[in-house]
């Protein structure tokens, strides 16, 4: 090893992408202030035995959860690929069993009391088994046979066991990445268009036959602030408290929605206690932290040296953004109101900790753009030619062969 290396190496012990690490600790760090604002005060008014237990075991799930990222980014992201197979597996084996749990609430979701979320692991699994199942078709992805027909069944089963917990709104996620991804590997608009009005007319089925999801459109539609003591509450109260907090809110600590007005103040509905809390600033500057971590997100998938790496840096980045955006949109009433957490600051274990997985999965790939390019990968979205938006090893080797006679013509010349 060399004295520049030695220094390099010095100099940058982990070798990730430090700006995208600085973003998801910021984050975290905004979700545990705001979980100890609004979980500690009502624990008091309720008389809890210990107020500040909420904070405490969201604090130690952070925790594990950074420490968990820092060592998965120490670890080869290529491992995933060769273990998607029997990850999947799995998975569909746990969102089976959870159907045969006792219903909480009217949902099955949850596995050993409330520690593990089929759903959760099914986010990660399907992001990796895309990643290595899209990446390794090439040119092949573009054929029905290989491409829209694996897809459907893939996707299509893992989230028809999801929407049966129910949880339509974590099975809309994880189908928006998945053909995401699949768009990013290389399928083509037609393909695209094809499997997103499958995708559309599937969910208004279920959505029509299935009571509370309707109802929830039906409320959607109207005046929330009509019906607000009947099914628009929920809305018109997040509104409200998100609208309160005028410019810079009104300070950590001292929003009143907490206090019963605004349902799960601290899991689905907090960015609306947020916008009460630190304002429309506030809520501003938790958008541009977002936009910044897929914006890394998407740098990395970019720099990437492997399809492989850049359909899995990118699935990754999907999961988080589209996630944000769907909780922001519920509490803004863009969309029709349905529990998804908002990533790094939502209470919940499961949640937290997927989040971070996803990011120490990001941060290896980060770290192994340092490493000898064996086979470099394009990363565009081939509008120009149509081509693949990921360029297969096969395709860069033929570009390389024809390359080389020209170079030694040009020698010649010279």
């Amino acid at each position: 090893m060399t004295v520049q290396s030695q220094r390099a190496r010095w100099n940058d012990p982990l070798g990730i992408d430090y700006v995208l690490l600085g973003i998801v600790a910021l984050l975290v760090v905004l979700g545990l202030i705001m979980v100890w604002s609004v979980t500690f005060v009502t624990n008091v008014g309720e008389g809890v035995a210990d107020p500040q237990a909420d904070f405490v075991k969201q604090s130690s799930v952070a925790i594990a959860g950074i420490i968990i990222a820092l060592i998965l980014s120490r670890i080869d992201y290529r491992i995933w690929g060769r273990i998607a197979v029997p990850m999947m597996m799995i998975t569909v084996a746990l969102l089976i069993l959870v159907l045969f749990t006792t219903p909480v609430n009217g949902a099955r979701r949850w596995l050993l009391g409330n520690w593990l979320q089929p759903s959760e692991v099914a986010k990660f699994t399907l992001i990796v088994y895309m990643a290595k199942w899209a990446s390794s078709k090439g040119e092949k992805l573009k054929q029905l046979t290989y491409g829209v027909l694996p897809f459907g069944i893939i996707v299509g089963g893992v989230c028809g066991l999801i929407i049966l917990e129910p949880n339509m709104s974590t099975a809309l996620i994880i189908g928006m990445c998945a053909l995401a991804m699949f768009f990013i590997a290389g399928a083509d608009v037609i393909q695209l268009l094809l499997l997103g009005i499958i995708g559309g007319v599937a969910t208004i089925f279920v959505v029509v036959n299935t009571p509370y999801q309707l109802a929830r459109w039906v409320t959607f539609v109207q005046d929330p602030f009509a019906m607000t003591g009947r099914e628009g509450y929920q809305i018109a109260e997040t509104l409200i408290a998100l609208g309160s907090g005028g410019m810079f809110g009104r300070g950590i600590g001292s929003g009143y929605a907490k206090f019963g007005y605004v349902p799960a103040p601290q899991t689905d509905t907090i960015f609306a206690l947020l916008g009460e809390e630190i304002g429309l600033v506030g809520t501003w500057a938790v958008l541009a932290l977002y936009l910044l971590l897929v914006y890394r997100g998407f740098r990395i998938a970019s720099r990437a040296k492997d399809p492989f790496g850049q359909v899995f840096a990118a699935g990754l980045s999907f999961w988080l953004i589209f996630q944000a955006f769907a909780n922001i949109a519920v509490i803004t009433a863009t969309i029709p109101f349905t529990g998804v957490p908002l990533p790094f600051i939502s209470f919940g274990g499961s949640a937290l900790l997927s989040a971070l997985v996803a990011v120490g999965v990001l941060l290896s790939i980060s770290r192994n753009e340092t490493a000898p390019k064996e086979s470099h990968a394009t990363f565009n979205f081939g509008w120009r030619d149509g081509g693949a938006r990921v360029s297969s090893p096969s395709r860069r080797r033929r570009n390389v062969q024809v390359s080389r006679p020209a170079s030694r013509t040009r020698n010649r010349a010279g």
